[in-house]
């Protein structure tokens, strides 16, 4: 029972991390592809250099719960490593880069590296997760992969 919860809020945090990388890819794509478009709209809506570090205040400690945990539970560090890597140039777009063309570039990079990471390890605990006939497809180590 405490083991179903536990994944069912894994399994929200997870879905979360996935929706707001898949949320930073739109907008480091689309809003700059609007803006460039339509000049006139930038004045209506402005981005504050604060929206970023917010976004990556909830990334960081999602995607690192989300990921960690998934690799608790089926034992495949990919997914984990490429999350990191992921976070790590959406930090640098951010925090390094910040108003510039490298800021797009690192943090669309970022965002597609962390939302591949986020939908690796969502399929790898579907996989993990118990059958109608009651046993698990737990990977053995003989064929992980890592």
């Amino acid at each position: 029972m405490a083991w179903e919860h536990s994944r069912a809020r894994t399994s929200v945090i997870e879905h979360a991390a996935l929706g707001a990388s898949l949320l930073c890819l739109v907008h480091c794509l689309a809003l700059p592809l609007l803006i460039a478009a339509l000049p006139a709209i930038s004045s209506f809506l402005p981005v504050d250099s604060s929206f970023h570090l917010w976004m990556l205040g909830f990334a960081v400690p999602a995607s690192g719960l989300a990921l960690t945990s998934g690799q608790a539970q089926h034992g495949v560090s990919w997914p984990l490593l490429a999350g990191m890597f992921g976070l790590f140039f959406l930090m640098l777009g951010v925090l390094a880069f910040g108003g510039t063309w490298a800021e797009t570039v690192a943090t669309v990079f970022g965002a597609v590296l962390l939302a591949c990471a986020h939908i690796a390890n969502l399929r790898l605990r579907r996989a993990m997760a118990p059958h109608a006939h009651g046993t698990s497809s737990r990977r053995t180590d003989a064929n992980d992969g890592d």
